[in-house]
């Protein structure tokens, strides 16, 4: 990726001429020019472009994880936490956390709230899910394996953050 204020065309060219000496060639299949003020585009797993402002609303020029990028993340959780898996849960909620601590380590960058809350409110369903498959609770499970407990006790990865409990 290059960037350039108006004069991309020209920074391509540099870029073929440079690899021409060093006897390589640009792949021109994968290769275009964007105006990330106007479209989005994705990038290593990044959508960079237009975003607008959680707090002011405005629009700015900034990167995000892309749905591509979430949706593999996802379906990631769904594969460990499948019935197959019968490992403790020390261990599976060990990888799992791994597995979160690497995506949320990797997408740092930008502005990743709304996937973090995305992949949070998964990871959540998943859990319940599996542990309650694990323990053969009939009811939803809401209850018996709730939020707090998820990310609390049970030691998952919450990846916007420490849950923050309202106290009275």
């Amino acid at each position: 990726m290059i960037l350039s204020r108006g004069k991309a065309k020209e920074a391509l060219e540099w870029t073929r001429g440079v690899l021409a000496r060093l006897g390589l060639t640009l792949n021109e299949k994968k290769t275009s020019i964007r105006d990330a003020r106007q479209e989005r585009f994705d990038f290593l797993g990044y959508t960079f472009g237009p975003h607008f402002s959680r707090r002011t609303g405005r629009e700015y020029i900034g990167c995000s994880p892309s749905k591509k990028s979430v949706n593999r993340a996802r379906k990631n959780v769904r594969a460990h936490l499948a019935p197959n898996n019968v490992a403790c849960w020390e261990d599976v909620r060990d990888r799992l956390n791994q597995k979160l601590q690497g995506w949320k380590a990797y997408f740092r960058l930008g502005s990743p709230w709304k996937a973090f809350e995305v992949l949070d409110e998964h990871v959540e369903e998943r859990v319940r899910h599996f542990l309650r498959r694990r323990h053969k609770v009939p009811s939803p499970g809401t209850g018996q394996f709730s939020m707090t407990r998820i990310y609390g006790e049970l030691g998952v990865l919450r990846l916007r953050g420490p849950l923050r409990v309202a106290r009275s």
